[in-house]
Formats: structure tokens, sequence, C-alpha cells
């Protein structure tokens, strides 16, 4: 089953764009993954073909409005997820990304001037998701984040089935650090561990490094993957250093 996947946005012509090279790109030539663009101006009901308007209660910028997005929405058709790009969504996580990715496809949203009319996310089933915590021009970028991130899980993509199972979020770490030749470079050698031929050894290390480099660098992600601590049954008494003296 080919992964279908449609984007509405004002500017059509940002698609394929990096998603027509490397793995994507050949994925997209071999069925594996289809894209559907669709102008969301051409759901305009004036001569202007206007889809924006001015925030109620005041404001600088444009908001887009709800009746142009829903008949653009709606021309997708269901079956598939429809994401939209803000940043007040919830943050893409790799585990979302496996969830779309095992799905029949996604239609996805892009947002532009100061987003969308709240009443759209009421009025039909649209997911707002967010790829990080700053501001683009538009979800454009966003949508081909996403979209890469699913399009490389998809079967017969990146080759190996267990090409990316060791990758950062798979198991709730950061991936641990690669090196390869040369062995010696600038005065700097590869580890030996890596060069030992043990396998045992390796795994252990590798997994070493993945978590100390997330508790340092992703103190967020090292909680998590650690678990909070084990809280006192509801009404146990808390006994004081003191008292055990």
């Amino acid at each position: 089953m080919t992964f279908a996947a449609t984007v509405l946005t004002l500017y059509p012509e940002m698609f394929p764009g990096p998603l027509g090279v490397s793995l994507a790109g050949r994925a997209l030539t071999e069925g594996r993954w289809s894209l559907s663009v669709t102008q969301i101006r051409d759901f305009a009901i004036d001569r202007h073909r206007t889809v924006d308007g001015t925030p109620a209660g005041g404001g600088a910028g444009m908001v887009l409005r709800p009746d142009i997005l829903a008949a653009a929405i709606d021309s997708v058709g269901g079956g598939v997820p429809v994401l939209a790009m803000s940043p007040r969504g919830r943050p893409l996580t790799q585990a979302r990304v496996r969830e779309i990715a095992a799905g029949p496809g996604v239609a996805i949203l892009c947002g532009r001037f100061e987003g969308f009319d709240e009443r759209i996310f009421d009025a039909r089933a649209v997911e707002p998701v967010s790829i990080g915590d700053y501001i683009l021009s538009g979800g454009e970028m966003g949508a081909l984040v996403l979209l890469d991130a699913c399009i490389r899980l998809l079967p017969g993509v990146m080759g190996a089935p267990s090409s990316g199972d060791d990758e950062s979020f798979e198991s709730g770490l950061l991936e641990y650090p690669h090196y390869t030749r040369p062995v010696e470079w600038e005065g700097r050698t590869i580890p030996q561990v890596l060069r030992s031929g043990d396998h045992a050894k390796v795994a252990a290390w590798r997994k070493s490094q993945a978590e100390t480099d997330t508790r340092l660098r992703r103190p967020d992600l090292w909680e998590r993957h650690a678990g909070a601590r084990v809280k006192p049954p509801s009404g146990a008494r808390h006994t004081s250093e003191d008292e055990t003296k």
C-alpha cells in the first residue's frame, strides 16, 4: 500500500522540494509514497481569492479564515489524519511519526501569517503539531520535516529494516557517537573499544555513551527514560532521618 501524503498550502511550488531527492525522492519515484499538493487559495469565495482576515479583537497580522480552510480540508476526504503545522501544537515525537508512517497516509495543513482561526480545530478533526519551540515563516518547512521523518520509515526506503533501530529517540535516548576512517585524525583516535572486535564490549560502550550524552544534553529525555522517583503509597507516613535515630 502506498503512503499517500497531501499538503494544503498557499505555496504549492515548495513541494516536493528536498523530498524529491535522496531516499525520499527515490521512494517517490518507486511509488512507495505519493504526494498531492492542494492550493488553499483555490477555495476562496471572492474574486480576489482572499484567504485571510484581520484578527478579531485587534492586533497585527492576518488570520487564515475557517471557511476557506474547512473547504480545503474537506476536499481531501477521510481516511487519513489531518495535521496542522503550528507552534501552538503538541511537539512532534518519533513515536507519533511511527504511528503516522504505519498508516495509509497524512494530510498536512500549512499555516501562514498569524495562523489559523481556532474554530477550525473545533469543527474538523485537525491535530495541531509543532516541530520545535521556534517560529518559521510558514508551515511548509515543518511539513517537509514531518514527511521526511515518516517516509524514511516506510518499508524498503532505508534498505535494512533494522537501519533505524538504534537512532536517537527510538529507545528514549540520544544515539551513541559514531566514528569511521581514518583511525587517527588530527591527533584524535577512534576509541579502542570500537576496534577491539568484542561485540559485547562495543554494545556496553555504546549504551553507556548514549546514557551519558542524553543525561548531559537532554535532561528532559533522561528524566523520562530513567523514570520519575517512586512516590510513597497514598497515606503512607514519611519517616525523617531524626526519627530513625
